[in-house]
C-alpha cells in the first residue's frame, strides 16, 4: 500500500496520521542507531544509515522508501541534480563527510549534511526529513552521545521552517560565486541547538 497513490494528496488525513507515525519510528531509529555507532565505535556517516533514516520516513506513504530516486524532481523553482548524478554525487558527499570528521566543528559538518542532502535531493520523498534527520546524527555521534532536549533540533528546525528554507536558498545561492557560504544555516542552527539544551524537560 502506498497511500500517497490512494489519496493523491499529502493534506489526507490517513496520509497525515501514518508520516506522524513514521516520524515516530524514525526518530526511534534515529536514536538507536546513534547508540550503536558509539557502541561499536564506529563515528562515521555511511549512505546505508542515509537510506533507512528515509525508509522510515516514507514506508507505505511513497514508493521507493529508503532508495535513491529513480527520476527527476523538481522543487518549488529549485531543479536538484538529475537522478542518474545522484548515486555518484552521495558517495562523494559521503567521502567528503567521513574524510572532515575529525578536524570539523560538529556544528558546522551538521551544517554542510543538512545542505547538501536538500542539495542534492537524493530520494522520491521525504529528503527534509532524511536530511534533518542524518544532520542530528552527525551532531550525536560527534558529540559522544544523544543530546538531551525536550524538542530535538530536527523538529525545532521544522518549526522555523521558513527560516530554515531561506538558509538552504542563501547557500544554494552562494554557489554561483563559487564559494559555498553555510553561515546563516550554521547561526540557525546553532541557535536552535541552544534552544533544546536549554530545555531538557
Amino acid at each position: 500500500m502506498i497511500v500517497f497513490e490512494l489519496t493523491n494528496t499529502e493534506n489526507h488525513p490517513v496520509y497525515q496520521g501514518l508520516e506522524q507515525s513514521n516520524g515516530s519510528r524514525q526518530y526511534d531509529f534515529l536514536r538507536s542507531i546513534v547508540a550503536a555507532s558509539l557502541d561499536l565505535g564506529r563515528p562515521f556517516l555511511s549512505s546505508a544509515v542515509i537510506k533507512a533514516l528515509n525508509f522510515h520516513a516514507i514506508i507505505c506513504l511513497h514508493t521507493n522508501a529508503g532508495e535513491y530516486r529513480p527520476c527527476p524532481v523538481i522543487v518549488g523553482n529549485y531543479e536538484p541534480p538529475e537522478h542518474y548524478r545522484v548515486q555518484a554525487l552521495m558517495d562523494d558527499f559521503v567521502n567528503n563527510v567521513n574524510r572532515a570528521w575529525e578536524q570539523t566543528d560538529p556544528v558546522v559538518l551538521a551544517a554542510f549534511v543538512l545542505w547538501r542532502l536538500n542539495h542534492i535531493h537524493p530520494f522520491i520523498n521525504g529528503n527534509g526529513r532524511t536530511a534533518r534527520a542524518a544532520s542530528y546524527f552527525v551532531l550525536c555521534v560527534k558529540a559522544g552521545s544523544w543530546l538531551p532536549g525536550k524538542t530535538i533540533l530536527p523538529e525545532l528546525l521544522r518549526r522555523e521552517r521558513d527560516k530554515y528554507v531561506a538558509a538552504l536558498q542563501k547557500a544554494d545561492e552562494s554557489l554561483i560565486n563559487g564559494k559555498l557560504d553555510l553561515s546563516e544555516l550554521h547561526e540557525l542552527i546553532e541557535t536552535l541547538l541552544e534552544e533544546q539544551l536549554n530545555h531538557e524537560n
